[in-house]
């Protein structure tokens, strides 16, 4: 034990920080996901198979534990599929990781025109004056397919009166979600995920519980005027901003969305 913590090196130190990260992130999805009382027991089991394979040396019980963890790898896979997914996902789309990408092949990034996002920001800075409920989720590939097919579909142009239109308390397709593709309004209507986060306030609605869901699921942004109080919200990857002005709402997109 003395000998291993003598030859304790530098290359030891970064494996361990590099660990300690990993287990850091899986810890924030696991409990941005509810998933989170899974995740303490796998870290116990692992601890203990540990100390009883490495440290006590125990074969006999080493050996059922090891058969377990084979086990256990592929039923993991299997039951976290989706978080899977996500931690890639989150990896490839990271604001750092595309900074870092531009970095390497030295491309610009030109986020100077806010012009692409005014028909959605001037349709959710009408509707919140009027207090009128709305849910737009903009997505950022074909992640979104099956979500778009739980809603009607209106494939058109982004235009601000189509917006307020739809969201309009008469519509028939003012309930559920507007989902946006690139520069096109995709369908309306649609069924969002609900998250079960207890970060959300209390007097979030049902919109603000769909937001939060289709964001700890893919990367999409999305944006809530809550019929409340005519706040606007964004939500993306698990997280959100709450009463941003029209102008923020324009740098968010611009930022965020792709």
């Amino acid at each position: 034990m003395v000998d291993y913590f003598v030859s304790f090196g530098i290359k030891d130190i970064i494996d361990v920080l590099c660990v300690s990260l990993l287990l850091f992130y899986l810890y924030k999805l696991m409990k941005r996901t509810g998933s989170l009382n899974m995740f303490i027991g796998i870290l116990v089991f692992i601890l203990v198979w540990i100390v009883v394979s490495q440290v006590l040396k125990m074969q006999l019980l080493g050996a059922v534990m090891n058969k377990l963890v084979d086990v256990g790898v592929i039923a993991l896979i299997v039951l976290f599929a989706d978080d899977i997914r996500h931690f890639f996902r989150d990896i490839g789309t990271s604001t750092r990781t595309r900074k870092l990408f531009r970095w390497l092949v030295r491309r610009r990034h030109a986020d100077g025109d806010l012009s692409k996002w005014d028909p959605i920001v001037k349709a959710c800075d009408s509707m919140s004056h009027r207090k009128e409920g709305a849910l737009i989720v903009l997505g950022q590939n074909d992640e979104l397919h099956d979500v778009i097919a739980t809603g009607e579909e209106v494939n058109a142009n982004i235009n601000q009166l189509l917006i307020e239109n739809i969201f309009f308390k008469n519509s028939p397709l003012h309930d559920g979600a507007m989902i946006i593709v690139g520069d096109r309004i995709e369908s309306a209507a649609c069924i969002l995920p609900l998250s079960q986060s207890e970060e959300l306030p209390k007097e979030f609605g049902l919109r603000h519980r769909s937001a939060m869901g289709i964001s700890e699921k893919t990367n999409a942004v999305a944006v809530v005027v809550s019929e409340e109080t005519g706040i606007i919200s964004v939500f993306r990857k698990g997280s959100f901003q709450r009463n941003i002005s029209g102008q923020d709402l324009a740098k968010y997109l611009a930022e965020n969305v792709r």
